[in-house]
């Protein structure tokens, strides 16, 4: 193990939601976050993001599209790459490992089986870095969810906020991380997120996601089909639990037959019910303050619902923070990557059912170095 210091961490993420690649360069030793040096989010081309829309949920051992996946496999991790090159350039080529999340198509704890499209060694050659990626696969081997795996992070930046405090990060799903008043961790899948808004707008209107909720908020709630909506067996199952994508697609075929802005209203609202009802049933205690993370957090319509949902609670952005919203689980690959190398857990029975703390993630060496 190296000697724990500060270093230079860059971290890739691809969202479920299909915004595109998320990519943070950060100062840690994989306990503190010294700094945010850069952060950004590239958008996908309308080729990846259809590809990948179509290969959601399918296990790549499926003769039928082997094929497929080996190709966009490739063209994936080049286009992190591209999106890395920029990011090390910035750094004067100072970087000193890259954290690699590639994309989720497939997860199923039951099976503890994961598939996160992305080649760690191919990275690795391209830019030159050494490579953590597949920081899922212990965890799932020792029997516990794969995810989330982020909380370890935002427990780190919440050091001086009063506690308890909670942090849900609205992505392609929800999740959300519970942190006591003594550094006590709790953290779990909370349900739908941005993934199943933008199918929805995408398959009604062609939209790439429903844009600072203005469909959402000229649209009407649909109660008895919200009411369908919640009665989905995941919520009833006591955490740790994590979530596949495309885990409430069958449901949400109960908002077929509303006009476009009441399908979005519903199921943005639908994405606030499974928050809210999360934390009343599983939280420990409610949190004096809740910080949303992840592209919900620049959507206007859900803050509201969700603030009208939550009046106890403090609602707050990880903007107003200072925190960057939208790249704060590509910080936390990085963060995680620093973690792996100084041999850190990332994985806890309070996070993800993990009999103990584990470490996670495989190291890949550029071969020149």
């Amino acid at each position: 193990m190296d000697t724990i210091k500060k270093i230079r961490a860059l971290g890739l993420m691809s969202s479920p939601s299909l915004d595109g690649i998320a990519t943070a360069l950060i100062v840690t030793d994989g306990v503190d976050v010294y700094e945010v040096e850069r952060s950004r989010v590239e958008p996908y081309n309308d080729d990846i993001r259809e590809r990948l829309q179509n290969l959601a949920s399918r296990r790549p051992n499926t003769e039928k599209f082997a094929l497929e996946f080996q190709g966009l496999e490739e063209q994936l991790t080049r286009a992190h790459a591209e999106v890395a090159r920029e990011m090390i350039d910035f750094a004067d080529g100072k970087v000193d490992v890259i954290g690699f999340h590639g994309h989720t198509l497939y997860h199923n704890a039951k099976q503890h089986f994961i598939y996160q499209m992305g080649d760690g060694e191919l990275l690795a050659q391209m830019t030159g870095i050494k490579v953590v990626d597949h920081f899922a696969q212990a965890d799932l081997l020792a029997g516990g969810q794969g995810g989330p795996l982020v909380p370890v992070y935002y427990a780190s930046l919440v050091n001086n906020i009063k506690k308890p405090v909670g942090v849900v990060h609205i992505g392609g799903i929800s999740n959300l991380t519970w942190v006591g008043d003594n550094g006590e961790l709790m953290a779990f899948d909370a349900g739908p997120g941005n993934a199943q808004i933008n199918d929805w707008v995408f398959y009604h209107a062609g939209l790439h996601m429903d844009y600072d909720g203005k469909l959402a908020i000229s649209g009407k709630v649909n109660d008895k089909v919200l009411i369908n909506l919640m009665r989905h067996k995941y919520f009833a199952a006591y955490p740790p639990k994590s979530l596949d994508r495309n885990a409430f697609k069958d449901k949400l075929e109960h908002l077929e037959g509303l006009s476009l802005e009441d399908g979005a209203a519903t199921v943005t609202e639908f994405v606030v019910e499974a928050i809210v009802y999360s934390m009343a049933l599983y939280f420990p205690s409610q949190p004096q303050q809740l910080i949303v993370c992840g592209g919900g957090a620049k959507n206007p319509t859900l803050m509201r619902f969700l603030r009208a949902k939550l009046p106890q609670t403090e609602v707050i952005t990880a903007g107003q923070l200072g925190w960057r919203a939208d790249t704060m689980e590509a910080q936390a690959m990085a963060f995680l990557a620093a973690r792996r190398l100084y041999c850190l857990p990332i994985s806890f029975p309070s996070t993800t059912g993990v009999s103990e703390p584990l470490v996670g993630g495989e190291i890949w060496y550029p071969k020149d170095k």
